[in-house]
């Protein structure tokens, strides 16, 4: 099947069933001034399959083609799925765009992927009718912004309801392209992932299958949906399945297990980064009457503070490692066995997956290599990146996706993500791994979260530099820091300095941006 196809197969199967509850949190401004009203709306999958149509013939109206590719610069909110599946029905592409993008990045990315229109809010109207001013393929720019108190006569959410819910039909095959999904860069320019709509039904299955979701489940949707994890994990599957999704604008670490519970759902999908946020939070017995019976999540937290997330919340973990590249995680830790959250999991969903050494040679037990991923081109991986094809012959070597992620896999076949193949130091002709030297620092009762750092050493190659953000009122210094690492770690793994920092710069998803950090440092040092 396409996209369109799975939709409306699924419409006609549970009609009048909830797909899509929606929720505009209260937001204040910096005066503490509330900059806009709550806002909530719930569609059924009839309801929003009529949208999808509605949307379809507008977009036609608009002179949008099967192959043309549109931008969304947007944030959660209802448009942007409706577009999404719109799009995918016209046999049209998707480029989302992170909202906090720079004017400089919009006008690459807009100018490589050839989109023709841009939807966004009215926020960022003036910024991207400027990139539009300077591309030759772009025509238009729209806003899709239903919670302003002035709305827009000539935005999407007015013009669409002009337009018959007619069915639209779909031109597309399911290995036709239904996004480009671009991928931060950080010495070099962002590769722009291209999704199949076979790609975007192999991503859902693969959770579907793996936490066994059913009709009867309600995903809890707080990452960005212009990233993949929001779309692959949680839309998919719920769409595969059956089952719903309630939808918040934004994360919200104060009121997150409050909404959760509010909309009585069952699973949900984090980062180690809002993670942390939430545990940083207050704690309330109330938290722990949710509902949640699995939380999957990606990127490392400290045992600690997985004790606490069980403590407080009661809602079961379960780690995974995946890429926007991989479509579905090829690595899950098991719903049943047993989980080990400290791990990364196993193969799952029918990837076959192995650790490798540089010249691709499959390495022993217990020892660190590459992740590599077998698929299929545009079915089970990604179909390759968009006007990049050294790129894609450099990640996709014989239907094997080398990922640049290094791992160790134990003797009972759980995966240990290492770090980065990029992220590796060489300290004294030594490889010390950045991620094992963090593990440490935060198992300190001071360290919030940190990123190690490999720094130019005229000496023994790079130095090792700690930067740290501190829990709120905790003190610790440099010297005993540096202590407290010597306890556990090899004298060359050692950090040679620690930097005391109030925040680290991270992506949409809580990634940290250790290019940016690292700049950061040099330019310190000249």
């Amino acid at each position: 099947m396409n996209l369109s196809e799975l939709l409306e197969k699924r419409s006609a199967s549970h009609s009048d069933k909830k797909f899509l509850l929606f929720e505009r949190q209260p937001h204040t401004g910096v005066d503490g001034v509330e900059a806009a009203p709550p806002f909530r709306l719930s569609l059924t999958y009839a309801e929003f399959n009529d949208r999808v149509n509605q949307s379809c013939h507008y977009l036609a109206s608009l002179g949008l083609r099967e192959g043309d590719v549109f931008n969304l610069h947007l944030p959660n909110c209802v448009g942007f799925v409706v577009l999404w599946f719109a799009a995918a029905r016209l046999g049209a592409a998707i480029m989302p765009t992170n909202v906090l993008a720079s004017a400089e990045e919009m006008a690459y990315l807009l100018g490589h992927s050839e989109s023709k229109i841009s939807f966004t809010t009215r926020s960022h109207f003036n910024t991207l009718e400027h990139c539009r001013e300077k591309l030759d393929r772009m025509e238009q720019v729209i806003c899709c912004d239903p919670y302003s108190n002035d709305p827009n006569p000539d935005a999407f959410e007015a013009k669409v309801t002009e337009f018959s819910d007619h069915p639209f039909t779909c031109p597309a095959k399911p290995r036709d392209l239904a996004a480009i999904m671009y991928t931060s860069g950080t010495t070099s320019k962002p590769k722009g992932v291209m999704v199949t709509h076979a790609n975007y039904i192999k991503a859902g299955q693969t959770v579907a299958d793996a936490i066994e979701l059913t009709t009867d489940d309600r995903q809890f949707v707080v990452l960005p949906l212009f990233h993949g994890n929001a779309q692959y994990y949680s839309t998919m599957s719920a769409l595969l399945t059956g089952a719903s999704i309630a939808l918040m604008d934004r994360f919200s670490a104060s009121r997150y297990f409050d909404k959760c519970i509010e909309y009585e759902c069952t699973v949900a999908s984090l980062f180690a980064a809002p993670m942390r946020m939430i545990l940083a939070q207050p704690s309330r017995e109330e938290h722990r009457d949710n509902v949640l019976r699995v939380v999957i999540y990606a990127q490392n937290i400290t045992r600690q503070q997985m004790e606490n997330w069980h403590e407080r919340f009661d809602a079961p973990l379960s780690q995974l490692w995946g890429m926007t590249e991989t479509m579905g995680p090829p690595l899950m830790n098991p719903l049943h066995a047993e989980r080990r959250n400290w791990t990364v999991g196993k193969p799952v969903g029918g990837y076959e997956v192995r650790l490798v050494n540089p010249d691709g040679s499959e390495v022993p037990v217990g020892q660190p290599g590459e992740i590599a991923v077998k698929g299929i081109p545009g079915e089970t991986i990604m179909d390759g990146y968009f006007k990049n094809e050294q790129a894609t012959r450099e990640t996709i070597r014989g239907n094997w996706l080398y990922s640049g992620d290094n791992a160790v896999q134990d003797d009972q076949g759980y995966f240990r993500f290492v770090d980065r193949v990029k992220d590796m130091i060489k300290r004294s002709g030594e490889n010390v791994s950045a991620g094992e030297v963090e593990s440490v620092l935060l198992q300190h009762s001071a360290v919030f979260e940190c990123a190690v750092i490999g720094l130019p050493d005229e000496m023994r190659d790079e130095q090792i530099v700690g930067v740290v953000v501190l829990h709120k009122g905790s003190h610790v210094n440099e010297a005993d820091l540096i202590a407290f690492c010597a306890q556990t770690l090899a004298a060359f793994r050692v950090p040679q300095q620690i930097v005391f920092e109030t925040t680290l710069p991270k992506t949409s998803v809580g990634k940290i941006q250790k290019h940016l950090i690292r700049a950061r440092l040099i330019d310190n040092i000249a």
